[in-house]
């Protein structure tokens, strides 16, 4: 059985004697597995990006650029082969798979205009004869911690800015998913990367921990659940390492009376159950407003529910696949079970639907719950009463739950007071209504008749409340930001026959 490695220094390794398991999630079979780095391994890597920090730094942002559009080249070329490493370890459908590989090759495309988001600023006769100008320089030796759930497109938020702007970069990806971040990383150095620019190494806790506490990595950008996010965050800050660390959502949708409900449903769908809901952005709430608008909208749901098709990765037909492991599953399935025995009431429940012929696969139905609550009048513990589990937590699967509200306010409410805050979306054909949403919502992305507002590769994508922890978000001009460190110069020629006096107060 194939066992995954390395990439440190231009080559592939395996010297880690530690191994996991590695499942097509469609077929529940181990398929490979992957070798645990730990310690030892992420120091070999380390120790191959510092060697190629100086020359790399000192490389032309120009000839920076020029890898990054020779490595968008390679992507595209290689597609169907990423696609289908994807498919088979992540279970992604082949056309939502393409999609997350365009997404990242979009954030390639900005990278490549490196020497004009790295040119710096510069002001002339400041004062008297002195010129004053920033320089945005690297920082070193940096790292990315990504999730399973975008083996591809996450590592492309992080690398390609990371490398242009000079810096060196370590790579822990999923251990879950590792074969097409690793290919990836192959096709970077075929582009023209020098060897050690790009390392990745597979591993679990042991090798996120060496990186945090590595001297030699001055930043660490992460996406993940928000207790590992705040773990990372933490720990990075007090080694005093420069971090970002993206953490968990619940992305609520308010569906107003006048919004456009055949729109409304189909996008839903897709937000909802896309990725077997297996997405930060993923829609898992809608939010009616008013219980005529909630049940003409379940109405229509649930035909269009029942229409939807789930299996196999390699069938373009199928609109999602499983979710990533059993236990996963199994999880989901506890969250759909809670809803129900907390008082919600259950629609559509996919929690036993394995498709013919993958009945030992990881999947799990699209699901519909309706009159979720936040709180629970009957359970309450020490007169204080509790919220309803299934809507606290990111279940991170096919789920989508419809609570009722009376009023917009309440709804607005309802989402501010929620610890995460990442994505949210209003349907309505009122701009008034779309602009309070816009101005008084306290969420990082926000759509308006947009069900997954992802920011394109020339904004920054990034959360608010426990959804980010640190001051910069992801890509786009903060990922230029993070990955860099500013140096301003003032500066000034005095003339030879010049002679100036002692001066004591501060320089106006």
């Amino acid at each position: 059985m194939q066992t995954i490695g390395h990439f440190i220094n231009g080559s592939l390794v395996n010297n880690d004697s530690q191994t996991q398991d590695v499942y097509n999630p469609s077929t529940g079979e181990v398929s490979k597995k992957v070798a645990l780095g730990g310690k030892k391994t992420i120091g070999e890597a380390v120790a191959a990006a510092k060697a190629a920090f100086p020359a790399w730094s000192k490389t032309s942002p120009l000839k920076r650029a020029r890898v990054m559009f020779k490595f968008k080249e390679l992507l595209e070329q290689n597609a169907d082969k990423i696609c289908r490493l994807i498919g088979e370890e992540h279970g992604k459908i082949v056309h939502d798979a393409a999609g997350e590989l365009q997404r990242g090759i979009e954030n390639v495309e900005y990278a490549c205009a490196a020497p004009e988001l790295l040119k710096g600023e510069h002001s002339r006769n400041v004062s008297t004869d002195i010129d004053s100008w920033s320089e945005f320089h690297p920082l070193g030796v940096v790292a990315g911690i990504t999730p399973f759930n975008f083996p591809a497109m996450v590592p492309l938020w992080m690398f390609p800015m990371a490398i242009v702007c000079g810096n060196t970069f370590i790579l822990k990806p999923s251990e879950r998913d590792p074969s097409s971040t690793l290919f990836i990383a192959q096709l970077l150095q075929q582009a023209g990367l020098p060897e050690g620019v790009i390392n990745v190494v597979n591993g679990g806790k042991e090798a996120v921990d060496a990186i945090l506490h590595h001297p030699d990595v001055k930043a660490v950008s992460f996406v993940g659940s928000t207790p590992i996010a705040e773990y990372l965050y933490t720990t990075a800050a007090a080694q005093g390492k420069r971090c970002q660390a993206l953490g968990g959502a619940k992305n609520h949708a308010i569906v107003m009376p006048d919004a456009d409900l055949d729109n409304v449903v189909t996008s839903l769908l897709g937000a909802a159950f896309g990725s077997s809901g297996e997405r930060c952005m993923a829609l898992s709430v809608a939010v009616a407003v008013g219980d005529e608008t909630a049940d003409k909208m379940i109405a229509a749901l649930k035909p269009a529910i029942k229409a939807l098709k789930f299996g196999v990765h390699s069938e373009k037909n199928n609109d999602f696949g499983p979710v990533i492991t059993e236990a996963h599953k199994s999880k989901v399935v506890e969250h759909i079970n809670s809803a129900a025995d907390q008082g919600a009431t259950l629609v559509a429940d996919g929690s036993d639907a394995n498709p013919e012929g993958y009945e030992n696969g990881f999947f799990v139905g699209p699901t519909l719950i309706d009159n979720v609550t936040k709180d629970m009048d009957s359970y309450k513990i020490d007169n204080v009463t509790k919220d309803m589990d299934s809507y606290k937590a990111e279940i991170f699967g096919p789920v989508l739950q419809v609570m009722r509200v009376q009023t917009m306010a309440e709804a607005v409410q309802l989402i501010n007071d929620h610890e995460y805050g990442n994505g949210t979306c209003i349907y309505t054909r009122d701009g008034e209504a779309a602009r309070h949403f816009i101005d008084n919502i306290e969420v990082g992305m926000v759509g308006v008749n947009i069900p997954l507002p992802v920011p394109v590769a020339s904004q920054s994508f990034g959360g608010w409340k426990r959804s980010l922890f640190g001051d910069l978000a992801m890509y786009g001009p903060d990922g230029v930001r993070f990955f860099t460190r500013r140096k301003t110069i003032t500066q000034r020629w005095p003339s030879a026959a010049l002679r100036e006096e002692k001066q004591f107060s501060m320089p106006t």
